[in-house]
């Protein structure tokens, strides 16, 4: 089950040095929409992953790929591929329901994504995920919102205040 919350970022508004973070560079592109269907190259690895219909939380199996199978399966994605950086960062709070620490993954997109920025935390519980304070750099929460998940941008591109 992933349980998240995403949050949009400015860039320039962020106040984490990101040199002091890892990263890995990601490439998805979605095979369908609904339901969920996304192949997804993470640095060296090769993923397909399926996920159920929400936007708070949702079922999500992900099953490994060769790069040869992932390469193919990237051709046939409908619409736009995504390829962005993702920062992994410690937030210094603790998920409330199982007390370990929660991780902000602090997504900037490439390319006609470009400057979009996402923070996304996940949870262990529903309750833990309504009871998270965001950090004050986190800008307007867009986790309910239709044309910010991946897969819809990758159906619609852009969001419009960012185009």
């Amino acid at each position: 089950m992933e349980i998240e919350r995403k949050f949009l970022v400015s860039r320039e508004d962020c106040p984490v040095d990101l040199a002091e973070y890892t990263f890995i560079e990601m490439v998805q592109g979605y095979l369908s929409t609904g339901p969920v269907v996304r192949v997804r190259r993470e640095g060296d690895l090769w993923f397909l992953t399926y996920k159920s219909s929400g936007r708070l939380a949702r079922q999500e199996e992900n099953l490994p790929l060769t790069p040869e199978a992932g390469k193919h399966l990237l051709t046939k994605a409908d619409g736009y591929v995504i390829e962005k950086r993702r920062y992994i960062i410690p937030s210094g709070q603790k998920d409330m329901t199982s007390g370990r620490e929660l991780i902000i993954e602090l997504d900037l997109f490439h390319g006609e994504f470009e400057p979009l920025c996402y923070a996304e935390v996940e949870f262990d519980s529903v309750e833990s995920a309504k009871s998270y304070v965001p950090p004050a750099w986190f800008g307007r929460e867009v986790t309910e919102e239709v044309g910010y998940s991946n897969s819809d941008l990758s159906k619609y591109g852009p969001p419009l205040e960012f185009v």
